[in-house]
Order: C-alpha cells, then structure tokens, then sequence
C-alpha cells in the first residue's frame, strides 16, 4: 500500500518550485491577490519565512509535486501530513479545493503569528526521552497550569517538540536536561505552534473554515490530534481546529501505517523532513525518492 506524506513548515526554502508545472502557482497567486509564486521563485528568504507566507507556499508546491506524480501514474490509497501537511492532504484527498486550502492557511498563518505577543511564547525539542516523560517534565514545569507547556510534535525515536509560554518551556527545558535528555534545544520559530497560546488562532479559524464546502474524501487522511485514518468530511473541520492547539502525533500516525499495511510512501512535497522521521518510526516502510521518479 501506498502513502503520500505532505511535510509542515520548516520545509521550506527560495526556488523550491524549480521545474515543476505552474499551474498550481498561477491559480495561488489569484486566490491570495498577490505573487506568492514570485516568493517563492525569488525570495527574499525574510518574505518566504513570515508564517502567512510560508504556509501557502509549503502547500503550493506539496500540490505541484502531488500533479506531478499523477502524471506519471502514480496514486496513493492512503494520505497523511505534519501540521500544515494535513491541508496538503486534504486537497490530495479531494476534501478542500486547492484555493480554498492556500487561503485557509494563508489565514492559519497570520492568525497564529498573531495569537501572542512576541517574546511570549517559546517552542524547544527534547531528544532522548520517551513521550511519556516529556508529557510528565511539562506538567512539572507548570504545576499551577497558569504559565503552561504542552508536548506540540510527537516526530519519534524520542524527538519531541513542546511548546507554550516561554518560561515554563525554559523551565522544561531544565528538567529535561536532569531527567537525561541527549539534546535538549531551544527553536527559532516565531510563536508556539499546537499549544494553548494559540487558542485565539482556533477561533478565528473556526470563523474561516465555517465559509467553506467540504467534499468527500476519496481516500483516508490520517488526522494529527487523533492519529487515526479519517474518511467523514463532516470531522475535517472539527479536526483541524482541534489540530491548532493540540500535539502532531507524528509517531503513532506513521506506526499506524505501518501496521495498516502501508510499505511504501513518498514524500510529496519540499525537503526530507518526513522521511528522517519515517526512518526512525516505521522502518518498515520504504520512502521513494520523488526525484528518482
């Protein structure tokens, strides 16, 4: 069995889009009103990075590569995708229209960014504990929930990334350390992605996703909050609010593949995020090259 995983931000880089097909990009450039394709070409890096861009960007061409592969024959019976990845998905599955889904996340960006204040939150990955010590380190590091941190990413082989108000993240990050973290890192990224801080961001989003029409899906896309395979269009948008604030259960989606019978996977989409991870989680499955295609 096939699967397409569509990477999330952190992916991304100028000219990424270099000998793909244009017609998705066109088609982005006349939903957002402006030239994310131009970014995209040409940068500069300081415009592709700020989150509202990125994330339309990251998507775009997740979708050129998607064509890409069905010109040349080749379909997956089961999709899934890191954060951001889960929009990508969608639109491969055939639940959210393509211009829907870049403006969607276009919005997705901004109203994170917006979601706190800068300097506020904070985000770090913790290398060498099992989850269940990392979900222990942040409840100790926020014993009164009121200055909290959460597990954002559970990527696997004791990777995991938590997120939330910037000194109980540090906080964590001390503990981690005692408790015999291998690496315990602080992230530069702009806000705490999938913890409690971005619950502002949820119901702005729940306000945009309310405008638009799903469709069936035509196949079953593997939901972050809940890493099971999901084929009700009725649960996308319910989901995918829930995914804002809640952990990318990046591990048991990819163990969950492969005990489903998944043995082979592509990651569709820029980098090689994905396949790092897949390595470490389901050995069994095997990640094919797009450019050997």
């Amino acid at each position: 069995m096939l699967a397409f995983l569509f990477p999330g931000q952190g992916s991304q880089k100028v000219g990424m889009a270099a000998g793909l097909v244009r017609d998705r990009f066109a088609e982005a450039d006349e939903a957002l009103g402006y030239s994310l394709s131009k970014i995209i070409d040409e940068g500069p890096e300081s415009e592709l990075q700020l989150t509202a861009n990125t994330q339309p960007a990251i998507l775009t061409v997740s979708i050129a590569w998607a064509d890409e592969l069905a010109r040349r024959g080749v379909s997956a019976e089961i999709a899934a995708g890191h954060s951001l990845g889960e929009y990508s998905a969608l639109v491969y599955a055939g639940a959210l229209a393509f211009s829907d889904a870049v403006r969607l996340v276009h919005l997705r960006g901004r109203f994170m960014q917006e979601a706190t204040p800068a300097g506020v939150g904070a985000m770090a990955a913790i290398i060498g504990l099992d989850a269940q010590a990392v979900r222990d380190t942040c409840l100790e590091a926020s014993p009164d929930r009121s200055d909290a941190c959460q597990p954002a990413n559970f990527n696997g082989a004791g990777q995991v990334v938590v997120a939330g108000h910037k000194g109980a993240v540090e906080r964590a990050m001390a503990l981690a350390k005692q408790k015999g973290a291998k690496l315990v890192k602080a992230l530069p990224v702009s806000a705490p992605f999938h913890s409690a801080l971005m619950a502002p961001a949820a119901e702005k989003l729940a306000a945009e996703l309310d405008k638009i029409a799903l469709s069936p899906l035509r196949i079953p896309v593997v939901a972050n909050v809940t890493a099971e395979p999901n084929r009700d269009a009725s649960q996308v948008k319910d989901l995918l609010i829930r995914q804002v604030t809640g952990s990318v259960r990046w591990e048991e989606t990819m163990k969950g593949l492969e005990k489903a019978g998944v043995d082979r996977a592509f990651e569709v989409g820029p980098g090689s995020v994905l396949a790092g991870l897949l390595k470490r989680s389901a050995p069994g499955i095997k990640m094919e090259s797009l450019h050997a295609l």
